[in-house]
């Protein structure tokens, strides 16, 4: 991460920056996918504890998005199509990025136990950390298999959500991560 004076705000944030760092466009795949895990769990869910379970299971991943966003932060500004993100275009400084991703990381985790269950909240408070610390801040800039990392990150949703419907972990909670972890190398290196 570089010098935080090189992303002097140029303008007061709005709404849509805020939401903007919480990366919508993966989060919705986290939620979809996660509520896939939840309706195919063999145990029924009432539906507030579902929409518990998904609402925070959709915080916990747009907060690893913010926090992602805010280590990237300076490769974000070297490249065409990041450097308008919020950070690097002066609308939200790194250290409020940094905040809104921790404090949305622990309401995420504590919530979702609250609301369903240990190991859902267990399961989310990994998946944060993988996706931040082992994907983003360990692996991302050192190796060219980045990708299968993250989309090892990506692939747990539908366990989250298995989990917060059963209370537990079991072979077709794992299957699913096995075939969405299958999809993104392909994927990306196709683009590439």
């Amino acid at each position: 991460m570089t010098d935080a004076s090189l992303y002097d705000r140029t303008a007061e944030p709005e709404f849509g920056d805020y939401v903007t760092l919480l990366k919508p466009r993966v989060m919705s795949l986290v939620v979809f996918t996660a509520f896939v895990g939840l309706l195919v769990a063999p145990t029924p869910v009432h539906p507030m504890i579902g929409f518990a379970a998904i609402l925070f299971i959709a915080i916990g991943g747009g907060a690893s998005g913010a926090l992602n966003m805010w280590y990237d932060a300076d490769i974000d500004a070297a490249m065409k199509r990041t450097r308008k993100r919020p950070i690097p275009a002066g609308l939200i400084a790194p250290d409020e990025a940094l905040g809104l991703g921790l404090v949305l990381s622990g309401i995420s985790v504590v919530m979702l136990w609250l609301a369903s269950n240990a190991v859902a909240a267990g399961l989310l408070a990994f998946t944060i950390f993988f996706y931040v610390v082992v994907y983003t801040m360990w692996r991302k800039r050192w190796t060219p298999q980045n990708i299968v990392i993250g989309g090892a990150a990506g692939a747990f949703p539908p366990m989250i959500g298995w989990a917060a419907a059963t209370g537990g972990v079991s072979i077709e909670s794992l299957l699913m991560i096995g075939l969405i972890f299958m999809w993104p190398p392909p994927h990306i290196w196709a683009l590439a």
